[in-house]
């Protein structure tokens, strides 16, 4: 039997926007991103995304479900970039962390990242 393990620590997540709490938005997780060290992790969504950001279903505001589609797509254009590892933890039924885990920089981290990943918008 093969046996899972992450390689995620708990000390390592950040989740600095909670559910009532300001919604992280694009610029912020680009911010993260072009900041974190190899390993470190970002909950960047708790709940299930595809019917969060879905307006007939979705129990949050239209401004927070264009805010969630907006980072959920950053997210992926910053997996595509290989700047960052997309996971998810299941918290309960049909409920989940999403979690983005930096990668190993490929040139200098800083600004020029950050503008690099908006451009990608």
């Amino acid at each position: 039997m093969m046996e899972r393990r992450s390689t995620i620590h708990g000390s390592r997540v950040v989740s600095i926007f909670g559910a009532a709490g300001p919604a992280l938005d694009e610029v912020g997780l680009s911010a993260w991103i072009a900041q974190a060290a190899p390993g470190e992790a970002l909950v960047y969504h708790r709940g299930f995304l595809a019917v969060d950001a879905t307006g007939a279903v979705s129990n949050l505001t239209p401004e927070r479900q264009r805010t969630l589609r907006g980072v959920a797509a950053a997210a992926l254009r910053a997996a595509e970039q290989r700047l960052v590892h997309l996971v998810q933890a299941r918290l309960g039924p049909d409920h989940f962390a999403y979690i983005a885990v930096a990668r190993p920089k490929p040139g200098p981290a800083g600004a020029a990242l950050s503008m690099r990943l908006l451009e990608a918008a």
